[in-house]
C-alpha cells in the first residue's frame, strides 16, 4: 500500500527525521489558508499522487504570492496528473502539500527497501539525488552505494557513518545521516514497510540534512497488523475495480488491452497474459479468482471484467485442482444469468472433472467458444476481440 508524501513525511518526522515545514490541503481555500499559516515570500505547491515524476508533469510548482497559490490549487485539485509512472489515464489529485521552500546546496538519494534476493533490509544511497533512480541504476550502477542490514544485529550506527563518508558528508552531516537512517529503520519495522525512500535528501546551504520528498510503501500482506492503515489508504489513487476486487477476495489489476482474463492462480494468469501477447492481443486485466473460487466469486469476477468498457472478448482459463471444473462451470452459468454476458467468451477448462464442467457449459445454452489448450484459447480470444 502506497502512502502520500505528506503521510510519509509525517511518519518520518515522528521518528526524528527532519522535514520541511508543510501542511496538506484538500481544497483551494485550505491551500490558501495553509500558505498564510506557513508565511513567507514563497511556497511549493505539490500535487499528492501515488506516482513519481510529478515535477516534470507540472505537479510541483514554486509560487511567490497567495494569488499564485490559489491559481496552482485550482489548476491541480480535482484534475488527473499524468506522469511517466501513471500511464495515459493519470491519477486523480485530491490533496496538495503546501511547503516552505528550502535552500539546497546538494541533493542525495537515500532509500530503505527489502532485498528479496538476500532476504535482508537494504539501504541504497547515491550522491546524485533528485533524479530517476531506475535510470541511474541501469546506466551507472557503480554510483549506487548499498548497505545490507544483518537481521541478527539490526541496523548499526557505524554502518551509517561509513555510508556518510562515502557520500562526501562532513562529521556533523554524518551524525545527522545516522539519526535519519535510524529513524527510517525504526519506521520500516514499525509499519512492515517494503520501502522508505527519501529523494532528494537535501543538504541545505547551512549544512543541514532535510527530507524534501518521501515515499513509503507498506506490505499489503501485513496490513491486518496495522488497523491505522485504513486511515492512510486513499481510494482515489486506485482503480475502483481493484478496490471492489479486494472486498471479494479477488486479485485484480487493470491493464490497457481489450481481452478480459479470468484465471485461477497467479502464475497461470501471468502465463495467460503472455500467450495473449504472443498471439497479437492485449490483456485488459490480471484477474486471479484464487484456487478455491466459488460460484459467487466467479460472478463477481465477470462483473469486474464487464465493467471495463474496453473489453471486447473474455478468456476464462481454469485449471481444476483445488477447485473442480464443474463447480467453476456452475459459477460461469450463474454469472451469465445474473450479469448478462454479451461478449464472446472463450473457455478453457483443464483438470479435475473437466468433462463434467464442459458438459454443463454445453447444456447451459450459453454462446461460448470452447478451447483445447492454452495456445488454442489465446488464439481464439485474440480473434474474437478483433471481431
Amino acid at each position: 500500500m502506497n502512502l502520500h508524501e505528506y503521510q510519509a513525511k509525517r511518519l518520518l518526522a515522528e521518528e526524528g527525521v527532519p522535514v520541511p515545514r508543510a501542511i496538506p490541503a484538500f481544497s483551494v481555500r485550505e491551500a490558501v489558508n495553509q500558505a498564510r499559516e506557513l508565511g513567507g515570500p514563497a511556497w511549493v505547491v505539490k500535487a499528492q499522487v501515488h506516482a513519481g515524476g510529478r515535477g516534470k508533469a507540472g505537479g510541483v510548482r514554486v509560487v511567490h504570492s497567495i494569488a499564485e497559490v490559489e491559481k496552482a490549487a485550482q489548476e491541480l485539485l480535482g484534475k488527473r496528473l499524468v506522469t511517466a509512472q501513471t500511464g495515459a489515464q493519470g491519477q486523480h489529485v485530491a490533496a496538495l502539500l503546501i511547503e516552505e521552500p528550502s535552500s539546497i546546496a546538494r541533493e542525495l538519494y537515500l532509500a530503505l527497501m527489502v532485498d528479496r534476493g538476500q532476504a535482508r533490509i537494504t539501504f541504497l544511497a547515491t550522491q546524485e539525488g533528485g533524479m530517476d533512480i531506475e535510470e541511474l541504476a541501469a546506466t551507472r550502477p557503480e554510483a549506487l552505494k548499498k548497505l545490507v542490514v544483518n537481521p541478527s544485529t539490526g541496523f548499526l550506527p557505524f554502518q551509517a557513518r561509513q555510508l556518510g563518508f562515502q557520500l562526501g558528508l562532513d562529521i556533523s552531516q554524518v551524525q545527522q545521516l545516522t539519526r535519519i537512517m535510524q529513524g527510517m529503520y525504526r519506521l520500516a519495522q514499525k509499519l512492515d514497510a517494503l520501502m522508505v525512500e527519501i529523494n532528494p535528501l537535501a543538504v541545505t546551504s547551512d549544512g543541514r540534512l532535510l527530507a524534501l520528498d518521501a515515499k513509503l510503501v507498506m506490505d499489503d500482506n501485513a496490513l491486518y497488523r496495522h488497523p491505522e492503515s485504513d486511515e492512510l489508504f486513499d481510494s482515489t489513487q486506485q482503480d475502483g475495480r481493484e478496490i471492489t476486487a479486494r472486498q471479494f477476495g479477488l486479485n485484480y489489476i487493470s491493464l490497457e488491452g481489450n481481452i478480459g482474463c479470468m484465471v485461477n492462480g497467479a502464475g497461470l494468469a501471468m502465463a495467460t497474459m503472455d500467450m495473449i501477447k504472443l498471439h497479437g492481443g492485449e490483456p485488459a486485466n490480471f484477474l486471479d479468482v484464487g484456487g478455491g473460487a466459488a460460484a459467487d466469486k466467479v460472478t463477481q469476477a465477470f462483473k469486474l471484467i464487464l465493467s471495463d468498457t474496453r473489453v471486447k472478448a473474455i478468456l476464462v482459463n481454469i485449471f481444476g485442482g483445488i477447485t473442480r471444473c464443474d463447480l467453476l462451470a456452475e459459477g460461469i452459468i450463474q454469472a451469465a444469468a445474473e450479469v448478462g454476458i454479451h461478449l464472446p467468451v472463450v473457455v478453457r477448462l483443464e483438470g479435475t472433472r473437466k468433462e463434467e464442467g464442459m458438459a454443463l457449459l454445453r447444456e447451459s445454452g450459453l454462446s461460448l467458444i470452447s478451447a483445447d489448450g492454452l495456445t488454442d484459447a489465446a488464439v481464439k480470444a485474440v480473434a474474437a476481440a478483433q471481431g
